[in-house]
């Protein structure tokens, strides 16, 4: 199979799909790898590690979306590209359709198979490809909020740990999955105190088990979150419906009430937000202030920190590609059901239906979509 790995073209987006070790296992396997020139470098991966592994590089996008069969990316098409898309092509990449109208009306039109990591999921109903992005994005949320309460950045000038004699800052997180369990850890790392809310009770009784520090647990109810949010110092965004527009928990009024200077870093902005105030941002101008409250929503926070999450990155996803280059796409759509919950857009139709649902679209089912190439 001839696989394709472009330079990402999203703001600020450093990451690369497919690290020189990658390749290198691809070329072994009998594939052709296509790299477009520099797309490694700002991820610390030079042209020339890609050439070693065998890769044959290329210096436009164009050659290497005529060329390839799967192009494997990080993050869903955008302007120009949506113009190098086909019949035929495979994309392997982040897709987050429910929040990416355009992309998703160009993969149809171009009828494109398109295979999202955020909807990869194990029987167990584990996201294989979106936990390390989410373990980096919640890591990273509580590193940011820290760093906009300084009061050089606009903040209120708390500092999350206090000192002794001084009461620690308080961090609230909406939801206890990869994204919430990580930005409690090392908020509770930091001694904030933290208080931990999710829609279940279940993960709540783990992670009060396991998580070391001043932490409460609330179950979401908007009686609940209002109280919590006036008084946090630092909010953390980090609620998950695979496939699907994020619910707003926190209301415009909600983020009216907290002290001016407060921070939001709402990592579910890339599934619309779960901050009714939250809008996209870029790594080029991350923040703005609503209602006092400074904002931080960036779709792609790992891309801050490009080497770390692209070598996660392509840990948890070349297994995935290894496998569809060895056997076909279809074939291992067939035989792997954590892959073909994957599966998004299949010859000009949805086959997501909460993608679907929210975009306002038909979708076809999975079995009708692979029963179609028998």
């Amino acid at each position: 199979m001839i696989i394709g790995v472009p330079k990402e073209i999203k703001d600020h987006e450093y990451r690369v799909a497919l690290t020189p070790r990658g390749a290198a296992r691809l070329v072994h396997e009998g594939h052709r790898v296509l790299v477009q020139s520099s797309a490694g470098a700002s991820s610390g991966f030079a042209d020339r590690e890609y050439q070693a592994a065998g890769a044959v590089l290329l210096d436009t996008p164009a050659q290497l979306f005529a060329q390839a069969q799967l192009v494997v990316k990080v993050k869903e098409p955008l302007g120009p590209e949506l113009d190098l898309l086909r019949p035929g092509l495979t994309l392997f990449t982040y897709l987050h359709l429910a929040a990416a109208p355009e992309a998703a009306h160009a993969l149809l039109k171009h009828k494109v198979t398109g295979i999202a990591y955020e909807t990869v999921e194990l029987p167990g109903g584990d996201l294989p490809l979106l936990t390390p992005m989410s373990e980096v994005a919640g890591r990273l949320a509580v590193q940011i909020g820290a760093h906009y309460l300084e009061k050089a950045q606009g903040g209120a000038g708390v500092l999350l740990g206090g000192v002794p004699g001084v009461l620690p800052g308080r961090v609230v997180v909406l939801g206890a999955g990869t994204v919430g369990s990580h930005a409690a850890a090392v908020a509770l790392g930091m001694g904030a105190t933290v208080t931990l809310i999710n829609r279940g009770v279940a993960s709540l009784r783990r992670l009060s088990q396991v998580l070391h520090g001043s932490l409460e647990t609330l179950v979401a109810t908007p009686e609940a979150i209002g109280p919590a949010v006036k008084s946090a110092d630092l909010v953390v965004g980090a609620v998950l419906v695979p496939g699907c527009r994020a619910p707003v928990l926190v209301t415009r009024q909600m983020v009216k009430a907290m002290r001016p200077g407060s921070v939001i870093v709402d990592v579910s902005v890339d599934q619309g937000g779960c901050v009714e105030t939250a809008r996209p941002t870029s790594h080029s101008n991350p923040v703005y202030v609503a209602e006092g409250v400074i904002h931080y929503c960036v779709p792609n926070m790992p891309g801050a920190v490009p080497r770390t999450s692209t070598q996660a990155l392509c840990n948890a996803t070349l297994p995935y590609i290894a496998n569809m280059a060895r056997y076909g796409v279809a074939e291992s759509l067939r035989w792997d059901p954590a892959l073909a919950k994957g599966l998004n857009t299949w010859d000009g139709s949805l086959t997501h239906r909460m993608a679907a649902e929210a975009l306002g679209l038909p979708a076809i089912s999975l079995e009708q979509a692979l029963s179609d190439r028998a």
